[in-house]
C-alpha cells in the first residue's frame, strides 16, 4: 500500500559509479528513482557496453533534465538534443553523449532500477517467472481505429501496464509490438501482476491475454533467452480475452499464495515435448 514518505539524494540508498558518471538511487517501497550526473566526454557507446553487455542502450528512459545537454541518436537514425529544464522519453535502442562542457544532470524513473548495473545472471541460467502479454485481436482493432488512434492508445496501454510492472516489482525485458515480456523473482507477484494488467487493459476496452511460466533463463545484455521464455509465450497464446494462464510448473509454486486457479485443460504446445496441463487464474469480480 502506498504511504506518505520521502527520501533525499543527499543520503541515497545506493550510489553507482561508471566511467565519467555516477548515479544516486533512492527506493520508495516499489518505486525506484535515480539522479545521475554524466560528465563532459561521457558517451554511452564508449562508457557502458562493457557494463550493459549490449552495443546500444536497450533501456527505456523517462525523466527530467536538470542541467546540461544530452544528444541522443536512435538505431534508426532519429536524433534529438535534450536541453535543461525539459522532460524526456528515450526508447530502447540508442546511443547518447554529453554535449558541451557542462555535465548533464537528470532524474529518471523507468531506468533507475537497473541502469549502470551488470545484468543479473548475465551469461548464466537464472530461475525466474516469465510473463508474456498480448492484445487480443490487435490487428482487427488497428484496422478499425486507424494508425494514429492506435498509436495513441498503445502509448496509454504501455504506460498503464508499466505502472503494474513497477507496483509488482517486475523487470521489463522488452515490448513485443502489442505486448510485454517481463520477469519476476516471485511466481505469486507475477500472477498478481498479470491480473492487474488484464484489469487495466480491460478498463481501456483493450482485452489482453497473459501467460506465466517459471524456469531458467539466460540474460544476454538486456534480453532474456531460454526454454522458459518460449514456454511462457506458448502458454499465453492459448489464452482468451482477460485470461491469465499459468503453467503447471508455476502452479505448483503458488501453493499457499492465496491465489485461486482452475484447470484449463491439457495441451500440446508447439516446440514443447508432451502434453502440458495449464491452469487459469480465477479473477475476482470487478
Amino acid at each position: 500500500m502506498p504511504r506518505l514518505q520521502y527520501k533525499t539524494f543527499a543520503a541515497p540508498d545506493e550510489v553507482r559509479t561508471f566511467p565519467n558518471g555516477r548515479a544516486e538511487v533512492v527506493r520508495l517501497d516499489e518505486s525506484v528513482v535515480g539522479r545521475a550526473v554524466y560528465e563532459p566526454g561521457w558517451r554511452w557507446s564508449t562508457a557502458m557496453p562493457a557494463i550493459a553487455g549490449t552495443v546500444a542502450c536497450q533501456l527505456h528512459h523517462l525523466g527530467y533534465s536538470i542541467s546540461g545537454t544530452m544528444h541522443v541518436e536512435m538505431d534508426d537514425g532519429q536524433a534529438i538534443s535534450i536541453p535543461p529544464a525539459s522532460v524526456f522519453e528515450i526508447p530502447p535502442g540508442h546511443d547518447a553523449w554529453v554535449v558541451g562542457d557542462d555535465p548533464w544532470v537528470t532524474v529518471e524513473w523507468t531506468s533507475a532500477r537497473v541502469f549502470g548495473l551488470v545484468p543479473e545472471g548475465a551469461g548464466e541460467g537464472v530461475l525466474v517467472t516469465v510473463l508474456f502479454t498480448d492484445i487480443v485481436d490487435s490487428t482487427a482493432t488497428l484496422q478499425r481505429m486507424g494508425d494514429t488512434a492506435w498509436r495513441d492508445l498503445m502509448a496509454i496501454h504501455n504506460s498503464r501496464l508499466r505502472d503494474q510492472l513497477n507496483i509488482f516489482r517486475g523487470r521489463e525485458v522488452k515490448t513485443t509490438g502489442d505486448g510485454f515480456l517481463a520477469v519476476f523473482e516471485s511466481p505469486a507477484r507475477a500472477v498478481r501482476c498479470g491480473a492487474a494488467m488484464a484489469l487495466s487493459a480491460r478498463q481501456m476496452d483493450l482485452p489482453i491475454r497473459v501467460g506465466v511460466h517459471t524456469g531458467e533463463v539466460e540474460f544476454v545484455g538486456s534480453d532474456a533467452r531460454g526454454f522458459a521464455v518460449h514456454a511462457a509465450a506458448r502458454v499465453m497464446a492459448l489464452g482468451g480475452p482477460d485470461e491469465v494462464l499459468v503453467s503447471s510448473t508455476t502452479f505448483d509454486l503458488l501453493e499457499g499464495s492465496g491465489l485461486k486457479l482452475e484447470e484449463a485443460g491439457t495441451h500440446e504446445m508447439k516446440g514443447m515435448p508432451g502434453a502440458r496441463k495449464l491452469f487459469r487464474l480465477v479473477l475476482a469480480a470487478a
